[in-house]
């Protein structure tokens, strides 16, 4: 009888650790969706750039790091619990709008928002983004890169007992679910980390846009971009060659295989509603690229090697 308690005890206790989540495996993405659900009721100078890039820090950190990129000609802050005392001796109306901002609640009226609150574009960006994924698993999981689409996910489910169509009474499958859907999960823009290793390049397309991802590529559409825009939906392709070094043919040929991939990348980005711009260290690069093609957005980055 003992043995029996223990042996079911044990069960018991082996069914609970490997049924809840690691705090690791949770904790980072937990809190910076309640970073930026926080941060949406409150208006943003920088359309909530500071916010999406501070969202994995703690909220204290995340505070003091973006509290200049608030609104405060839109916003009071007012100590009604009684506890920012000390920080309104010392800092003044910034030290009572930090000790009140970090505090785990905010208490009843102790931060007054003036007019209505719309959802900073970044802010809203990131949410939305959050909300597909989980929506739509299956599909953004295509756009991640996984092996298993949709449609393979959908033969996987049906039951194996099915028997196969044959002869002409087959019929081509139908899409798993709304096209929107599978367009909507492709064109969520997924971050993935720089290709290369390319220093000077990689830096150039976070500091220049600058990217809403800094450290990451992002995946659009299928297609891999240098960086997305931070606060537009505008998706960059950087170079940073050497082009004025090059001779006569080398330049050709570099511009007929830059084409080609401009080509493939402007098309994604426009099939996804993104706007598409070229990022060129020099002025004679730009030239290049227009005179194959006047209708490209390109600018001078001026980012060295």
């Amino acid at each position: 009888m003992r043995s029996r308690a223990c042996i079911g005890l044990l069960l018991f206790l082996s069914a609970c650790a490997t049924s809840t989540p690691t705090p690791s495996a949770r904790g980072t993405r937990s809190q910076r969706i309640a970073n930026l659900q926080r941060a949406a009721a409150l208006p943003w100078t920088d359309g909530g750039q500071c916010v999406v890039r501070e969202a994995s820090q703690p909220w204290p950190a995340l505070v003091e790091r973006c509290y200049q990129a608030l609104d405060h000609d839109r916003i009071e802050f007012h100590d009604t619990a009684g506890r920012c005392a000390v920080a309104s001796a010392g800092a003044g109306a910034m030290g009572v709008g930090l000790c009140v901002l970090v505090a785990p609640e905010i208490v009843l009226g102790a931060v007054i928002v003036l007019g209505v609150v719309v959802v900073a574009v970044a802010i809203k960006e990131e949410l939305n983004a959050y909300e597909l994924r989980h929506s739509y698993p299956e599909e953004t999981g295509a756009s991640r890169g996984t092996k298993v689409s949709s449609r393979e996910a959908e033969a996987q489910r049906k039951p194996k007992s099915e028997p196969e169509p044959t002869g002409q009474d087959w019929q081509p499958p139908a899409p798993p679910g709304p096209l929107d859907r599978t367009r909507r999960a492709s064109c969520e823009p997924v971050p993935v980390p720089h290709a290369g290793g390319d220093d000077p390049h990689n830096a150039c397309a976070d500091e220049f846009p600058p990217n809403r991802y800094p450290g990451m590529d992002v995946l659009v559409g299928g297609v891999r971009f240098d960086a997305l825009q931070v606060g537009v939906r505008v998706l960059w392709e950087i170079k940073t060659h050497r082009f004025d070094t090059y001779n006569e043919f080398v330049r050709e040929q570099e511009i007929a295989t830059e084409y080609k991939q401009i080509t493939t990348e402007r098309d994604s980005a426009a099939a996804c509603g993104y706007g598409f711009v070229i990022g060129v260290s020099t002025q004679a690069h730009k030239d290049a690229l227009l005179r194959r093609n006047r209708t490209l957005n390109v600018v001078v980055t001026g980012c060295k090697r």
